[in-house]
């Protein structure tokens, strides 16, 4: 009986220590588990007014180390930062001072040897997807759909000008326009970065007229969208490409701000139409020493998540997101070719 006692206190002994050191382990996994980024860079690019998307997106940063960490990352700062031009985004992306972007696709194609695409967003689909300018142009607004979409289209849209009018006259009476037209008018054109406001207006002109937007002979460029609707409202530019539910965004600003007595749907007629766009990405820099293949999978699933909740979707609306999928390089080979025709024109 004393030697099977004996037994059993040892027994017991080992039993009891290796316990504890099962628990210390434990303790020493989960320490090891949550790794530590002393801060996460992240550019916008001001396709809204810059003051809008710094006061809408600064929820992001607490909502997004929140979602981080539970993908194993304690994430001590989130510093956002709203680009001065879509290249200003794309500079600093390459350059590593951004480690991630939320950018058009035409300015991830164009900075890609620096740059690595994450994540498409996703918004809500419209109840118009016409190739025909002229079935735009029923006076009602574009309303969103339930139907979540991937894709966009740019949309040239004329004002209120004369120019713009006769324009829009002759699209509506069923009449294509010519490449004098085109060129009689004063265009507004974004980045040229800009997939909506730029590069697919180059391919649309190429494949139509064999021009580009280079070949244009009155242009200005326009910092926003906001200034471009503006300048559209007032009839210093006549025509002014945009994404396609970027008058809806801007229905109330045509008004209240524009201080125009009409509404954006009865002044304004879409005059072309290019072909589908993917949508806006979040990107992040080749360069950046936190960018690990774990990092860009935690990053990856943390706004996938982050879209889903309701403080998250507040946030993505500024720039009409509604969700993230994860992205192809490939789905922006329409880019590439729209990049290929504009490279071409000035040589």
């Amino acid at each position: 009986m004393k030697q099977t006692a004996k037994q059993i206190i040892r027994l017991s002994m080992v039993f009891a220590v290796a316990l504890i050191a099962s628990a210390t382990l434990g303790v020493q996994s989960a320490s090891a588990a949550t790794k530590t980024i002393k801060e996460l860079k992240i550019y916008f690019v001001p396709s809204k007014q810059p003051d809008q998307i710094v006061t809408a997106t600064k929820p992001l940063k607490g909502l997004l180390k929140a979602q981080l960490k539970k993908q194993g990352y304690n994430v001590k700062n989130v510093d956002i930062k709203v680009g001065t031009s879509y290249e200003a985004a794309g500079e600093a992306l390459t350059s590593g001072t951004a480690d991630v972007g939320f950018i058009p696709g035409g300015t991830y194609v164009m900075y890609e040897d620096g740059v690595q695409v994450l994540l498409t967003a996703t918004r809500a689909g419209l109840n118009k997807d016409f190739t025909s300018a002229a079935k735009w142009n029923d006076g009602k607004a574009t309303e969103p759909t339930q139907k979540q979409a991937a894709t966009y289209r740019s949309l040239f849209i004329a004002g209120p000008s004369a120019k713009g009018q006769e324009l829009a006259k002759k699209i509506n009476s069923g009449k294509k326009l010519t490449w004098e037209d085109l060129n009689s008018a004063k265009w507004g054109l974004s980045s040229t970065t800009s997939s909506a406001g730029y590069i697919y207006p180059s391919l649309w002109l190429n494949k139509n007229y064999k021009k580009t937007v280079t070949d244009l002979s009155n242009t200005v460029q326009v910092d926003s969208y906001g200034s471009g609707m503006a300048r559209l409202a007032s009839g210093q530019i006549d025509i002014l490409p945009v994404y396609a539910d970027a008058r809806r965004d801007f229905a109330d600003a045509w008004t209240k701000d524009y201080k125009q007595s009409k509404s954006i749907w009865d002044e304004t007629n879409v005059i072309g139409v290019s072909q589908p766009i993917y949508n806006d990405t979040i990107s992040v820099s080749k360069k950046s020493k936190i960018m690990t293949k774990d990092f860009k999978s935690a990053l990856s699933k943390s706004f996938i998540k982050l879209a889903k909740t309701k403080e998250g979707k507040k946030v993505i609306a500024i720039y009409s997101h509604e969700g993230y999928v994860k992205a192809k390089s490939s789905n922006y080979d329409g880019e590439r070719a729209a990049q290929k025709v504009l490279k071409e024109s000035t040589k």
